[in-house]
């Protein structure tokens, strides 16, 4: 009676084998772009982006870590990694204007973000809890604490589904953005492209293994079954 196991690590397989592709390929492309000089940096593109839509009340702070790049909906700040902030690469400029790009979208209430920003307390309480409920109810053999441990995971899921349209939308307005300022030229845009759908497919692979691990559960779980 257990939830994580050779069966399990197998029926995840494909999403943890996209996932480490995704890694080496984004770590491949933030390098090279990283290599290709751009005429602003990361931090004065947001900049440029963002009040060109009218939103110089939104904030860019610099902070520690690696690619910790967000912007944050409730504070209206847009928080740029130490080497994107001030890094003058198209890898900074595409980050940086990834995450402006999620600062437009807050100002037009695009609606999935605005579902993705209520579902994420329910996300992150059930990514935890979920796991908890789900062991709990195995040891007792109580199947509502299952059910309810299945459908906290479920919360995680939903989230990340929704997470995708975000993530590929806040791309779309970046590349848009960057080019009708003049941010970049046509031959240089083929490096944020690279960064960017590279990038894209690390959300692929979260939503695919949440999506596999909730499959595992209900097969295995659900139905009362002695696994």
């Amino acid at each position: 009676m257990y939830l994580f196991n050779l069966e399990y690590m197998l029926w995840i397989a494909p999403a943890l084998l996209l996932a480490f592709w995704a890694q080496m390929r984004v770590r491949a492309t933030y390098a090279a772009a990283q290599r290709v000089a751009a005429p602003l940096s990361g931090a004065a593109a947001a900049r440029h982006i963002l009040d060109s839509a009218g939103l110089d009340q939104v904030q860019i702070e610099r902070i520690g870590g690696h690619l910790s790049d967000h912007y944050d909906p409730r504070q209206k700040v847009l928080r740029l990694s130490s080497e994107v902030y001030g890094s003058r690469s198209m890898a900074a400029v595409g980050i940086a204007a990834h995450e402006a790009g999620h600062a437009l979208q807050d100002a037009r209430q695009y609606f999935p973000l605005v579902i993705r920003n209520a579902a994420v307390p329910a996300a992150s309480f059930g990514s935890n809890a979920s796991i908890v409920l789900l062991i709990l109810g195995l040891i007792m053999s109580f199947q509502p604490l299952i059910l309810l441990g299945i459908g906290l995971f479920a919360c995680v899921v939903f989230f990340q589904v929704v997470n995708l349209p975000v993530e590929f939308d806040a791309s779309a307005r970046a590349k848009a953005q960057l080019a009708e300022l003049g941010i970049v030229g046509p031959q240089e845009m083929s490096h944020i492209n690279k960064v960017l759908n590279a990038a894209a497919w690390t959300y692929v692979a979260a939503t695919l293994q949440a999506v596999l691990t909730l499959l595992y559960y209900v097969m295995h779980f659900a139905g009362g079954s002695d696994n």
